[in-house]
């Protein structure tokens, strides 16, 4: 049984499928991506409020990411050594 990294083989990290790719350039070649289309009904002064609200609700994942949960506690006890020059 061999040991350590691999050497070659399988997929690359961040390389998309071949799947993946024909919709990335369906929708590039359509020139309008969903996200767009969000944003431009939300900016559209004639649609009406509860569509704008919808479309930012939406729109909003993509745009803003949200924070991962984070643990704070800190369990056991904290020296702190301070030098002065």
């Amino acid at each position: 049984m061999a040991k350590g990294l691999k050497t070659g083989g399988g997929s690359r990290k961040g390389k998309p499928n071949k799947a993946t790719a024909a919709t990335a350039a369906a929708i590039a070649a359509s020139g309008l991506t969903p996200l767009e289309y969000m944003l431009n009904v939300l900016r559209d002064d004639l649609s009406p409020p509860e569509l704008k609200m919808d479309a930012a609700k939406a729109a909003a994942p993509y745009v803003h990411p949200k924070l991962a949960n984070i643990d704070h506690t800190v369990d056991g006890s904290l020296t702190v050594n301070i030098k002065t020059f």
